[in-house]
C-alpha cells in the first residue's frame, strides 16, 4: 500500500477517532536534546516492510499516520506486509544484498546480525528520548550497539497467560496459581476435564520464543554467562526441560508444529483453554459474535513464578531499521521522527488496544493501559522484559542463536521424545557455540 495525498482526509479522520491527536499532557523534557530537522530529497520514496498485524486497529493507526506524514511531507510510503515468520529472513537478504525495503520494522536483536549496513539513528533517539521521558533499557538495549543507536527502538508487544475462567474453577482451582508448581496442577487439571492447555513448541517467532525463554529462566538457567561464555548445560537447564516435558502431557496434540497463529486459533476454537498470546487473542474473540460468550470468559495474567523466585519473561520487541542502501535516508529519518512524536505514538499505541506497549517512559501515561482489566498484563512489558542474550552482552551470537530457534528446538525435542533431555542440552549447547565462538 502507497499513500499519497490524496489518502489524507479518510486517513485523518481515522487516526483522529482514535486517539484525538492528543498528546495526553506529556510535556518535553528539560533534558531534551536539540530537535534535529530532516529534509527530504526531492522526489522521494519509501518502501516500509512490516509484519502482519494480529490487531486490526495497530495497522490502521500506522497507516493513518503514515497518510499524515505523506500530506505534511509530499513523499509517498508503501507499505509491504509479511507474516511474523517471514520477516526476519527478508530483512537479512535485504541487508545482504543491499536492495529492498528502507526501513522495516524488525525482531528482537536482529540489527545485530548487520549493523554495518544500517544507518546510524543516534541523533534523532536522543533527541526522542530526551524529550519524552527516557527509553526502557530492555527495548533499548535491542537497538543499541557501542552506544550507537542502529535502530529505533519501536514497541514491546506483551505476552501473558490467557485462559477460560469457568474453565479454571471447573477445573478445581478458585484463583490462577501464582507458581510453577502450581501451575502444572492446573494444567494436569484441566485436561482431566477436557478443557487442556496448549503452548508453542513449533518455531514461532513470538509464542515460540517467549514460551521457551520463560521454561528455562523460571528454573534459573540461562543460554550464556555475563561474559558470554555458552553455559546452557547445567542442572537448571535440566530441571526446565523436565518441567516442560511434564507440561506438554498435559497440551492438546500437535503443538511441536504451532507457529505464531495456531495456539490462537486453538483458543477460539475451543479446542484449548489456556495457552499465552498478547492481547490480540481477546480482541479477536471480541469483535465476532460467534465467541463473545467466550470473549466474556477469558482472564489474563502474568508467567507463574518458578524456582528462581522472580517474574522473568521475554516478551516480543520490535525495532524500526534503516537500511544504508536507502536512495532516500533523509526523507526516512524524518518520516521515524513523525511516527514517533507524540501525536503519532499516542493514536497508535490507542489504537493498538493494548498490543503495542511503547519504547518512550512517557506514553506509559497513555489511558488505554487502565481502559480494561484485561490490559493489565501487557501494561508493563516494555519496562519488564528480559533480552534474548541474557545474561550476557547482545550483538551477532545471541541474534543468531535465536533466529535459529536453538532454546525453542531443544524444548521441542526432548518433551516429543526425539532426544533425551541430556541429548537435547547437548545439542543446543553445541549449535549455540557455534554463534559464540564467532
Amino acid at each position: 500500500m502507497t499513500f499519497k495525498r490524496r489518502d489524507f482526509l479518510t486517513a485523518s479522520a481515522a487516526i483522529a477517532g482514535m486517539a484525538g491527536l492528543s498528546p495526553f499532557g506529556i510535556r518535553p523534557s528539560f533534558a531534551q536534546a536539540a530537535e534535529p530537522a530532516y529534509k527530504p530529497e526531492e522526489g522521494a520514496s519509501l518502501r516500509l516492510l512490516r509484519w502482519t498485524p494480529f490487531v486490526k486497529g495497530d495497522e490502521d493507526a500506522w497507516l493513518a499516520n503514515t497518510a499524515k506524514f505523506t500530506e505534511a511531507t509530499g513523499v509517498a510510503v508503501r507499505i509491504d506486509k509479511e507474516s511474523w515468520e517471514d520477516i526476519r529472513p527478508k530483512a537479512a537478504v535485504a541487508a545482504n544484498v543491499g536492495s529492498g525495503p528502507d526501513l522495516v520494522m524488525c525482531w528482537f536483536d536482529d540489527a545485530h546480525q548487520y549493523p554495518d549496513k544500517l544507518v546510524d539513528l543516534t541523533e534523532l533517539a536522543n533527541y526522542l528520548g530526551g524529550k519524552y521521558g527516557g527509553w526502557y533499557d530492555g527495548v533499548k538495549g535491542y537497538a543499541t550497539r557501542d552506544d550507537k543507536f542502529i535502530a529505533m527502538p519501536l514497541t514491546a508487544i506483551g505476552n501473558a497467560v490467557c485462559y477460560r475462567d469457568s474453565h479454571m474453577k471447573a477445573a478445581g482451582f478458585s484463583e490462577f496459581p501464582k507458581d510453577t508448581d502450581g501451575f502444572l496442577e492446573l494444567c494436569k487439571a484441566m485436561k482431566a476435564k477436557g478443557t487442556p492447555a496448549g503452548f508453542p513448541h513449533g518455531k514461532a517467532v513470538g509464542d515460540g520464543n517467549n514460551y521457551a525463554h520463560w521454561l528455562l529462566w523460571s528454573h534459573g538457567g540461562k543460554m550464556v554467562d555475563e561474559s558470554g561464555k555458552v553455559v546452557i548445560n547445567s542442572p537448571e537447564t535440566l530441571k526446565a526441560i523436565n518441567y516442560a516435558k511434564a507440561l506438554y502431557e498435559t497440551f492438546i496434540p500437535g503443538t511441536e508444529s504451532w507457529l505464531d497463529i495456531n495456539n490462537n486459533r486453538a483458543f477460539l476454537a475451543g479446542q484449548v483453554s489456556l495457552t499465552a498470546n498478547g492481547v490480540s487473542l481477546y480482541y479477536a474473540a471480541k469483535k465476532d459474535p460467534a465467541t463473545a460468550e467466550l470473549a466474556a470468559d477469558i482472564r489474563t495474567t502474568n508467567f507463574p513464578v518458578g524456582p528462581v523466585g522472580q517474574s522473568v519473561e521475554l516478551h516480543q520487541t520490535s525495532s524500526l531499521l534503516l537500511f544504508n542502501h536507502t536512495k532516500y535516508p533523509e526523507a526516512a529519518k524524518a518520516y521515524i521522527k513523525f511516527m514517533m512524536e507524540a501525536d503519532q505514538m499516542n493514536a497508535w499505541i490507542t489504537g493498538s488496544s493494548a498490543y503495542c506497549c511503547q519504547p518512550l517512559k512517557a506514553f506509559a501515561s497513555n489511558p488505554v493501559w487502565t481502559s480494561d482489566p484485561i490490559h493489565a498484563p501487557y501494561a508493563r512489558a516494555s519496562e519488564t522484559l528480559r533480552p534474548n542474550g541474557y545474561a550476557g552482552p547482545l550483538g551477532y551470537a545471541s541474534a543468531g542463536v535465536m533466529a535459529d530457534y536453538v532454546l525453542v528446538d531443544m524444548f521441542a525435542t526432548a518433551v516429543t521424545g526425539q532426544k533425551t533431555p541430556e541429548e537435547a542440552i547437548v545439542e543446543a549447547e553445541r549449535r549455540a557455540n557455534r554463534y559464540y565462538r564467532v
